[in-house]
């Protein structure tokens, strides 16, 4: 079953308009999160509203003000609010179509999935969809979140549109800064010879299945066995070896096949494998030890 939409609206290109319905496209349903509890009673806290003046306050009487100089405010109500309402708050309004591969991936934020709503928004919204997948084209446009208007990038995925919020350009910081004192001086060409065979040893796949949050796999480990009054074991992470000299260091990698590869995680059972049965042999790549 699919989730609730976040947004419902129409989706625009020139005078041809369908409603549609925008959904998250991650969770993080999977994500440990925890509770504030007092240190001895183990309750939870609650967090309510302090006014200096008047003490603890109730939140209905709470308001939203804009501080537009140092302890002045200008209070706004929902009335205000609504005065503030623009085309993109209920459209979906494509207002330019760009190359796949022109937008820079450090302006991209939160992905969504677009779908049309009801059976007489598929016509149209799929004729949309399939003349920008002919024309391998992105289309840019806005649309508004959680009362804020997101410039959003919308690509043709499977039947419907993956849309993804952006930053604005202020919101972005230029490189040039950061790598300021980097030296721009060339490596040494044997070094860089074996660098490059390195990375070919350990080209692959993208397969996002082999990669797990092993902080949250630890986390779970240690809640399980505080759970049970268990002692926690966990892994420790690897210590890192100081690199005395670079050429020697990237000769053992290759000769080590690249070190630890990233695997794919086994399915989680309780049942265990008859002893009988033999493990499989899989064939490791530049000789993986």
């Amino acid at each position: 079953m699919a989730p609730r939409p976040s947004w419902k609206g129409h989706l625009r290109l020139s005078l041809v308009s369908c409603p549609v319905r925008l959904y998250p496209a991650t969770s993080g349903a999977s994500r440990v999160s925890f509770h504030l509890l007092h240190k001895d009673t183990h309750k939870r806290i609650n967090m309510r509203p302090y006014e200096p003046d008047l003490g603890e306050v109730e939140r209905s009487d709470l308001v939203k003000g804009y501080e537009y100089e140092k302890g002045h405010y200008v209070v706004m109500d929902q009335e205000d609010f609504d005065k503030a309402q623009i085309e993109s708050t209920k459209t979906i309004a494509i207002e330019r179509f760009v190359d796949e591969d022109s937008v820079d991936p450090i302006y991209l934020e939160t992905p969504y999935y677009l779908a049309p709503d009801g059976d007489f928004a598929e016509e149209t919204f799929g004729v949309i969809r399939e003349a920008m997948r002919q024309q391998k084209k992105i289309a840019l446009s806005r649309v508004v979140l959680s009362s804020r208007e997101h410039l959003i990038a919308m690509a043709a995925r499977g039947k419907g549109f993956l849309v993804t919020t952006l930053r604005t350009a202020d919101e972005v910081r230029s490189s040039d800064e950061i790598f300021e004192d980097v030296s721009d001086e060339k490596p040494d060409k044997e070094m860089l010879q074996l660098a490059v065979q390195l990375i070919r040893q350990k080209a692959g796949k993208f397969e996002p299945d082999t990669f797990r949050d092993r902080y949250q796999d630890a986390l779970h480990e240690v809640i399980r066995a505080k759970i049970k009054g268990e002692q926690p074991v966990i892994a420790k992470a690897p210590e890192t070896g100081r690199v005395i000299n670079l050429m020697d260091a990237l000769k053992r990698s290759l000769a080590e096949g690249g070190g630890e590869s990233v695997r794919k995680p086994p399915a989680r059972s309780k049942a265990r494998k008859p002893a009988a049965e033999a493990p499989r042999k899989t064939k490791r790549a530049g000789g993986r030890r």
